[in-house]
C-alpha cells in the first residue's frame, strides 16, 4: 500500500482542491467573524465638552496656553474625578475608564471626551468633568490668575461611534484573506516534503561493507 493511499480521504480531497481556494476560504471566514463581532458587540457612544483658559488682567495669553496644558493633564486624576462621579451618576473607575482629554498647542482649550454604551451617559460623563475640573481651576484662580470656563457643553450622540457590521465585515475579510495568503505561501513547501523523501534514492552500500562482501566470498 503506497503513502498516497494510506492517506485520509478528507486529506487528500484537501490538497486536491485549487491553490485559491485557501484565500476565498480565509476571506470568507474571516468576514463572517468580523461581521458577527460588528452584531454582537454593544454600540459605543461619544461626547466631548469643551472648557478655555482664560487669562486675567493680571495675566497673559502664554500663561493661559500653558495652563490649559496642566488642566489638561490633570482632569483624570482622582482629584477631579471624586467631584465628577457624584454629578455623572457612575464611580471614579468609569470615568478614568472612559474619559480622554486632548489638548491643543496653539489654543488654550481643553477638549473632554467621554465614551460609554448609553448616549446620554457619554454626555453627562463629558459634562460632569468639565464642571468638575472648571470648579477646581476657581480654587487656585487668584495664585493662577487664570480662569477656566466652559466653552461647549457636551450633546447627547445621535449615532454610535463605534465601527459598524459592515466596517467589522471588512476587516474581517482583509485580515482572513491575508492568513489565507500565508497558508498558501507555506503549503507548497510542506507538500514537496514528502514527495521528495518518496522519491530519494536507496543508501547504497559503503565501500567498506563491499569489500568484506568480496573476502567472505
Amino acid at each position: 500500500m503506497t503513502e498516497y493511499s494510506r492517506r485520509p480521504a478528507a486529506l487528500r480531497r484537501a490538497r486536491a482542491l485549487p491553490p485559491w481556494s485557501l484565500l476565498v476560504a480565509g476571506a470568507v471566514a474571516g468576514g463572517l467573524l468580523g461581521g458577527a463581532y460588528g452584531v454582537l458587540k454593544p454600540p459605543v457612544y461619544t461626547a466631548t465638552a469643551y472648557v478655555v483658559a482664560v487669562p486675567n488682567e493680571k495675566s497673559d495669553p502664554a500663561s493661559a496656553l500653558g495652563f490649559a496644558q496642566a488642566y489638561g493633564r490633570v482632569a483624570t486624576q482622582l482629584a477631579v474625578l471624586g467631584d465628577a462621579q457624584v454629578w455623572a451618576g457612575v464611580s471614579a473607575r468609569t470615568l478614568r475608564r472612559g474619559v480622554q482629554t486632548a489638548t491643543s498647542p496653539d489654543a488654550p482649550m481643553v477638549a473632554i471626551t467621554a465614551t460609554a454604551e448609553r448616549p446620554d451617559l457619554a454626555a453627562d460623563m463629558a459634562n460632569a468633568v468639565s464642571r468638575s475640573l472648571t470648579q477646581h481651576a476657581k480654587d487656585t484662580e487668584k495664585t493662577t490668575n487664570v480662569e477656566l470656563q466652559q466653552f461647549a457643553r457636551a450633546v447627547r450622540p445621535t449615532d454610535p461611534s463605534s465601527a459598524s457590521p459592515v466596517l467589522t465585515g471588512l476587516v474581517g475579510t482583509s485580515a482572513g484573506g491575508l492568513l489565507g495568503g500565508l497558508a498558501l505561501l507555506v503549503r507548497p513547501r510542506r507538500e514537496r516534503e514528502p514527495e521528495a523523501r518518496a522519491g530519494a534514492p536507496t543508501s547504497m552500500p559503503s565501500p567498506a561493507f563491499a569489500t568484506d562482501v568480496h573476502g567472505a566470498l
